[in-house]
């Protein structure tokens, strides 16, 4: 049974409708969790460092262990309402429900960093980057992660996160809305059979997605951090995949992107629970483009600029800083370069020479100009 298109063609039906947005905190999951507590056993496994509690959602009983995590930076929030959704297709969908209670046992932490979430910040209370913790374990957050990765003894890990809105797939002009890493174990970012297992469900889960979104899938950079928790498990022999949820074009609440998260869980889910995992058929893994930083959030090009007292034209690349205001998330936006013909993409172009734009000293271009002239274009 192929449940990653079941899932795909009524994903409206299984998209949690509770859960939206980027700014998503305990106050939105711990109902969500409430809703879930005859099909899973509900722990809170321990505290963040402000005394918020961690929770795990453990179901099935099957022999397949499956180890996902999410939130671990407070400000990636993507995956988060991707699992939901699946459990939304577990509970939902009879069929699937019993495919998974029976093949799997899927331990769930839907947010390890609660106090990053409500700050949306992507470190911990204590500025510490959890993902850069995974040896010294100096964090609350990164010892109860560690542990549930030792009691569980999973088969696979699935390392859930977002990525910025910079990244391409591959030197294209097509944003990364999807990428995927198995991590290194060595400095010399050696083929293992752990990563070779990692390297054939991703390859599947490419499949599917350049069906849907062509040419928007990226690989991650495999630089080898065994301070990162990816590195660290796969270091275990633990086959550990990094999901990293990206842009799609008008899509800053990635409410889109989301369905391609979730359709992508359930269709490692699905083959491996149809295959035996060997590693055999990992090549197609580097089919898939290097992300590469080729995008800004909106490019002005051709914008009249005032200096010494003559006009000329230069391309001006903005980004969005995401920033928490009064509880609700705004999106900022901010000077990158102003160059001459800036050979990079932006999500948004504008020609500045068909918007009959008026000239501008360089350090009048600020926020304030910035919000006002987008709000106009």
């Amino acid at each position: 049974m192929n449940y990653t298109n079941t899932f795909y063609n009524a994903y409206s039906d299984y998209k949690d409708p509770s859960i939206r947005g980027r700014y998503i905190h305990l106050e939105h999951i711990e109902p969500l969790l409430e809703s879930y507590k005859n099909l899973s056993q509900i722990k809170i496994l321990g505290a963040s460092v402000e005394k918020r509690p961690i929770y795990s959602i453990t179901l099935g009983s099957g022999p397949q262990r499956i180890l996902m995590w999410s939130q671990m930076h407070g400000n990636e929030s993507t995956t988060t309402k991707a699992v939901f959704d699946v459990l939304k297709f577990i509970k939902d969908n009879e069929e699937f429900r019993n495919y998974v209670l029976n093949k799997f046992t899927l331990c769930i932490l839907p947010m390890v960093n609660p106090d990053g979430a409500l700050a949306y910040t992507r470190v911990n209370s204590k500025t510490v980057d959890l993902n850069r913790d995974a040896q010294e374990r100096s964090q609350p957050e990164s010892v109860i992660l560690r542990d549930v990765f030792d009691s569980f003894q999973p088969h696979f890990c699935f390392n859930l996160h977002d990525q910025r809105t910079i990244f391409s797939a591959g030197k294209t002009d097509l944003p990364a809305t999807v990428s995927f890493l198995t991590p290194a174990e060595d400095k010399l970012r050696s083929i293992t059979e752990q990563r070779k297992r990692s390297m054939e469900i991703i390859g599947v889960m490419n499949e599917f997605l350049q069906k849907h979104i062509p040419g928007q899938v990226g690989r991650y950079d495999d630089g080898y951090n065994i301070n990162c928790v990816g590195d660290t498990f796969q270091s275990s022999q633990i086959p550990t995949i990094l999901f990293e949820s990206g842009h799609f074009p008008n899509d800053y609440q990635r409410e889109q992107t989301r369905k391609f998260i979730a359709c992508s869980l359930v269709c490692a889910i699905n083959y491996i629970g149809e295959h035996s995992i060997t590693g055999t058929s990992y090549k197609s893994y580097f089919e898939i483009p290097e992300n590469d930083k080729l995008f800004y959030d909106v490019l002005l090009r051709n914008f009249p600029i005032v200096e010494d007292s003559e006009v000329d034209r230069w391309d001006i690349a903005i980004l969005f800083k995401e920033t928490l205001l009064d509880g609700k998330l705004e999106f900022i936006p901010t000077v990158e370069r102003i160059e001459k013909n800036l050979r990079f993409y932006g999500h948004k172009e504008f020609d500045m020479n068909k918007l009959d734009s008026p000239a501008i000293e360089k350090y009048k271009i600020n926020e304030a100009f910035l919000t006002k002239l987008l709000r106009k274009i």
